[in-house]
């Protein structure tokens, strides 16, 4: 439903983009993750044609995107923030943006769309008199009133409150179980772990981890070891295999290892002369997650 290959952008002498690759396919909701300047925007204004990559290829729905494809009327777009005709009322808005794809109004999805942007009777004034949360909030009926195939969403929550904030995570969750791909960037981490079912995170313009959220974590795999000596266990552990992802934190070692059992992690510890003092079965947060991969310690991070 979206793919990028080998997406690469510059600005003058700054690289935004390098080598960028990641496909979200039917039903899944995506984050793109990354810290300021990491890339994220750059990467979303390619994939719907409003900057050419200098490198690579941009696809949504297996068609090449380029300013004005056809196949962007199948795409709900929030990139750069609301932007509207301030002496215009917020219904008008709507209007002159869905004429510009040449279909008769109205939407199919207005009335869902509205019902989500829960702005009543202000929908007929002027946007010039609108909070920036309620200009958010009709930049996302936008989006949803053409009833996508695709949503590709940059910081969809800023100015909502956390009301607000869980109907949209609620609408976005029902449009990914009905077969759309959702393609969302966020920095509220918490919010996005409810969310997402799969994540991307980008650093200084390049891919360091993505996969499944539930894999990602750790999820079942995932194992708190207390040892006497948490260097020589992490090191031990990342040795070891069926290892994928080792972490020191909190005077503990955070430790990865799909379909090996707790007893496995024990002997590889005891027979390197590390004492255990504890197994415990514990899941990162994606914020561990984040922190980890973006300072490149991760055995997530793409090499």
């Amino acid at each position: 439903m979206i793919s990028a290959d080998g997406l690469s952008k510059r600005y003058g002498r700054r690289e935004a983009v390098s080598g960028l690759g990641f496909a979200v396919e039917a039903g899944q909701v995506c984050a793109l993750l990354g810290p300021n300047g990491a890339g994220k925007t750059s990467t979303m204004r390619m994939l719907v044609g409003l900057s050419r990559p200098d490198a690579g290829t941009a696809r949504i729905l297996d068609e090449p995107v380029g300013l004005g494809a056809r196949v962007l009327r199948r795409v709900g777009v929030l990139i750069d923030g609301p932007a509207f005709v301030p002496h215009m009322s917020g219904m008008a808005n709507l209007k002159l943006l869905w004429a510009a794809t040449g279909r008769a109004w109205p939407p199919p999805a207005l009335d869902d769309a509205l019902d989500l942007a829960g702005l009543g009777a202000a929908v007929g004034r002027k946007v010039k008199g609108y909070s920036t949360g309620m200009k958010q909030r009709l930049m996302l009926a936008q989006a949803l009133m053409r009833a996508p195939d695709v949503l590709i969403l940059d910081e969809p929550a800023n100015g909502l409150d956390p009301a607000e904030v869980r109907a949209l995570r609620e609408r976005l969750a029902e449009l990914a179980r009905s077969g759309a791909a959702v393609l969302v960037s966020s920095h509220q981490l918490a919010e996005v772990q409810q969310l997402a079912t799969h994540i991307v995170v980008m650093n200084h313009g390049r891919l360091v981890a993505s996969g499944p959220l539930d894999e990602l974590l750790g999820g079942e795999d995932a194992h708190r070891v207390e040892v006497d000596d948490t260097a020589r266990a992490a090191a031990v552990l990342r040795e070891t295999r069926s290892v994928t992802a080792v972490t020191v934190q909190d005077g503990a070692v955070l430790v990865t290892a799909p379909g090996l059992a707790p007893d496995g992690l024990v002997q590889a510890l005891v027979g390197a002369g590390v004492g255990v003092l504890s197994v415990n079965r514990a899941s990162r947060t994606l914020e561990e997650v984040f922190l980890t991969v973006t300072d490149g310690e991760d055995e997530h991070a793409a090499r």
